[in-house]
């Protein structure tokens, strides 16, 4: 009972078990982007203002498809669940990035660092699996159109939802076991903005490689899934779209998508980027600046994207500040 309880004690609070007295690592120094003072205040300014953004503009695309009834189908119910995530996605990294561009010296207990993980973990699988959910439902749209309000009813829509969400809570529940059963022990300086996976991985006294491959393989299977349903599903739509005999008309139907496509691009570069290649194919460094892109840049871009380029939403918001102005 002895060795049980020591081994479980280990796992909960591990240490290097070697026969040196190494203390164990109960907090870690994130180092930040960088250590000139004046870029540091120059990109406090510049994220400040980015964060400002995405928040404003994701709660703004909330906001106005509850409130505006031609906004109330399958496609924007998708996107106001895409709009949310972008919003915890950046809370869980810009406001501690943006403390560490204004002091000197960033410390977090492990226990948050973990929960910092977890939550970006979980906001970007979401995101993963909502850009398909997407994908697909354009497919539906596109390629059978007379069906598109039985196959997307709000019943299937839910399910959907509840599969995104539980895929993400399946990946995040993986790698972030495989985190808290790495050892720190002495070191505890932290060469990223936030607790990634990869830079505690580096800092760690991993004895085996399923730390490494364990993780990167649940990452790669999610990538892999969902981009494989976002191909298939635009490999259907391009058919579709070829066999409309009209330009307008092809236009029209692409038109739809291409929100979706400028998205999609944009994350699963980034995301492949860090959580797929291994770690020794770029510098923590080049991990930075795509991790910056992806978890700060990107949902600040997505309602930009799917606002400026998208007619519906431009004439709900157009009717909504009309019916505002009337009752003001």
């Amino acid at each position: 009972s002895e060795g049980i309880n020591n081994n479980a004690y280990s796992v909960l609070f591990p240490r290097q078990m070697s026969g040196n007295n190494c203390t164990a690592v109960t907090e870690f120094i994130l180092l930040g982007l960088t250590d000139d003072p004046t870029l540091r205040v120059i990109l406090f300014v510049i994220f400040l203002g980015v964060y400002t953004v995405t928040l404003v503009g994701n709660l703004s695309i909330i906001i106005l498809i509850k409130n505006s009834s031609q906004l109330h189908t399958p496609m924007y119910l998708f996107l106001s669940h895409l709009a949310f995530v972008d919003v915890g996605y950046s809370s869980s990294v810009t406001p501690l990035m943006l403390i560490n561009l204004l002091v000197d010296k960033t410390a977090i207990r492990r226990g948050e660092c973990v929960a910092q993980f977890c939550f970006v973990a979980s906001f970007g699988t979401s995101e993963c699996f909502l850009l398909a959910v997407m994908a697909y439902d354009r497919y539906v749209a596109i390629c059978s159109p007379l069906l598109y309000s039985t196959n997307m009813s709000t019943r299937v829509c839910t399910l959907l939802l509840i599969t995104a969400y539980l895929g993400a809570c399946v990946n995040t529940w993986i790698v972030t076991g495989c985190l808290m059963t790495l050892s720190f022990c002495g070191a505890n300086k932290v060469n990223h903005f936030f607790c990634d996976y990869s830079p505690l991985l580096k800092l760690s006294n991993y004895q085996d490689n399923l730390a490494e491959i364990l993780p990167a393989a649940s990452a790669g299977s999610v990538i892999i899934i969902t981009v494989l349903i976002v191909i298939i599903s635009y490999v259907y739509i391009l058919f579709s779209v070829l066999k409309i005999r009209s330009t307008e008309g092809r236009y029209k139907a692409f038109s739809t998508c291409t929100s979706h496509l400028t998205a999609v691009t944009l994350f699963y570069g980034t995301t492949t980027f860090i959580y797929v290649l291994p770690n020794s194919s770029y510098t923590m460094d080049e991990n930075k600046v795509v991790s910056v892109f992806y978890t700060v840049i990107i949902p600040m871009l997505n309602p930009l994207i799917y606002s400026l380029r998208n007619n519906e939403v431009k004439e709900a918001l157009r009717k909504l500040m009309n019916r505002k102005h009337l009752f003001s």
